[in-house]
């Protein structure tokens, strides 16, 4: 475990000098430092692009050095970190110390093969004359390679500092080592989940199906790598008889000619009414691009506009989730105009088929309008229990929640804090959890959410069919 302290009287540390000639913004990582699969803790966004900061800064003062140097302030500035939290960044340089990876490039064969080791040797922040200083440094076995890479990823720190989540980051960086190959090596899914998740592999996880991660990890990752970077990368699957195999990525530049900055391309792909009308209604960016590169900008413009209806009726009760109930809308029109397709798995735009031109006979139609209608009817009736399960799950957590000691419930307070600020929650309602507290109606989905999924589970919110029989039990068809 690594020591932090602050020390007020120190001798004055020089700034370290950068090195003629080096871009500020480049980072050249080594291979088998870019599929990193963590042994003991997850590594977070945050926790990933504090890593490359301090790597590339340690480049530029060479492997001469034992100990690294770097103001805090110039570290906080590269991360693009957006809080004055210094606490977070303390609590991310503990467990990059702690965490145990395994090394390894996503090439077969490719690099030098590296054994379990952490992140960093130590790191220990300084205060000297006012002003804090952060040293570091890194294994004797790893500092060589690390710091003087024979082959080697070339990375924009820019780029990093705009991804938001760790499958994002994890992928470009791979990504960009094949930039001017045009594909990725082909590896089992299973091995793409622990590098793109960034957690370590459990009992669980290991149970877990091919489909839960493409719809969790890999489309969120795909489509803000698409959305932000200078890469447009493409998703191969291979099969084995009917089941997903192995994966590999498609990976071609970006066409820039303005040249400039790929700051704010989660909305460029879409036209710039409909990404500030999504903004307006509570989207953000990264949401609006998933569900663009998902349904279609027809499809979304449509649902928007049942969006905006729903926000501006605010009946039966305000919306909350403005986010999750267009991700409902957007599933429920796409199945009513294509058919039972799984979103993703089906053309952005689809067209519908065209009518046969012979029409069924009257019998057969009528048949046909029948089991549609009895089909929409046992969908509303699944909805309906779904909810009234969903409603009475929520009501039990909040329960068990204002059943937990002051203390706790204030530890918990600050842990969603840092959850929200580590995905950039917008402030205001990071602003009401602080002087509200957690049963504020802004606040209060946010915190059933963080506590259910750490005490409960990921799949707190899903009913398990035998949970949908006994509501039906209760509530009935009606």
């Amino acid at each position: 475990m690594v020591s932090l302290h602050e020390m007020a009287s120190d001798p004055l540390i020089a700034e370290p000098a950068h090195k003629p000639g080096v871009d500020q913004d480049l980072l050249k990582k080594p291979v088998n430092a870019l599929a990193i699969v963590p042994q003991s803790q997850r590594i977070t966004p945050l926790f990933r692009k504090s890593y490359n900061v301090m790597l590339r800064m340690a480049q530029e003062q060479g492997l001469e050095q034992e100990v690294y140097r770097a103001p805090m302030s110039a570290v906080i500035r590269s991360l693009g970190f957006d809080s004055n939290d210094t606490g977070l960044i303390k609590k991310h340089l503990r467990t990059m110390a702690a965490t145990l990876v395994e090394w390894q490039s996503p090439t077969r064969g490719e690099g030098s093969s590296w054994a379990v080791s952490g992140l960093i040797g130590h790191a220990e922040l300084r205060k000297v004359r006012g002003h804090v200083w952060l040293e570091w440094s890194y294994s004797v076995r790893l500092r060589q390679e690390l710091l003087q890479p024979h082959v080697f990823a070339k990375l924009s720190l820019e780029i990093i500092a705009q991804l938001r989540s760790h499958g994002a980051i994890a992928l470009y960086e791979i990504c960009s080592r094949y930039r001017e190959v045009g594909q990725t090596s082909r590896q089992p899914w299973s091995w793409w989940r622990p590098v793109l998740s960034g957690k370590p592999e459990t009992e669980e996880t290991r149970r877990q199906e091919y489909r839960f991660f493409k719809r969790d990890v890999l489309k969120p990752a795909l489509a803000e790598v698409n959305a932000v970077t200078d890469l447009v990368v493409e998703l191969v699957e291979s099969r084995s008889g009917r089941f997903i195999s192995d994966l590999q990525f498609k990976v071609s530049l970006r066409d820039r000619p303005d040249g400039g900055s790929s700051r704010g391309r989660a909305l460029d792909v879409m036209d710039a009414a409909l990404g500030a009308r999504l903004l307006e209604l509570g989207i953000d960016e990264l949401t609006a691009s998933q569900l663009h590169a998902e349904h279609g900008v027809e499809l979304l413009r449509d649902c928007t506009e049942m969006l905006a209806r729903r926000v501006a009726s605010a009946y039966p009760e305000p919306l909350r989730e403005p986010g999750r109930y267009l991700r409902t809308v957007l599933a429920a029109e796409r199945i009513k105009r294509f058919g039972d397709a799984v979103a993703g798995d089906v053309p952005a735009n689809p067209v519908p088929a065209k009518p046969k031109t012979a029409a069924p006979p009257a019998s057969s139609a009528r048949r046909d309008l029948s089991d549609a209608a009895q089909k929409i009817a046992e969908q509303k009736r699944q909805a309906r229990w779904h909810e009234e399960w969903l409603r009475r799950r929520r009501e039990h957590v909040v329960s068990d929640l204002s059943a937990l000691s002051e203390a706790e419930q204030q530890r918990l307070v600050q842990a969603l804090l840092a959850d929200m600020e580590e995905r950039r929650t917008h402030p205001t309602i990071r602003k009401r959890l602080q002087t509200n507290g957690w049963q504020h109606p802004m606040v209060l989905h946010e915190m059933v959410r963080f506590y259910a999924a750490t005490h409960i589970g990921e799949g707190w919110d899903r009913p398990t069919p035998a949970q949908l029989l006994e509501i039906a039990g209760q509530v009935g068809d009606d």
